[in-house]
């Protein structure tokens, strides 16, 4: 028996519509991501200090 459901089951739980939209929305912003130099060249050495930067980048994104 596998540990896996059918992808039938997925496919009728999210609309075609649904993940399209959701799917946009993750490309814009990762192209409003992309202006953020620093962030998309990678200059943090710790990976605390990537992800802290992200979030600020994120919460300016949002309130912008």
């Amino acid at each position: 028996m596998s540990p896996f459901a059918p992808w039938s089951v997925y496919k009728n739980r999210v609309s075609e519509g649904t993940t399209l939209i959701l799917t946009l929305g993750v490309e814009r912003f990762f192209q409003k991501i992309k202006k953020f130099r620093r962030l998309s060249t990678r200059y943090e050495r710790l990976a605390r200090n990537y992800q802290s930067l992200l979030c600020l980048v994120s919460a300016a994104i949002w309130l912008a």
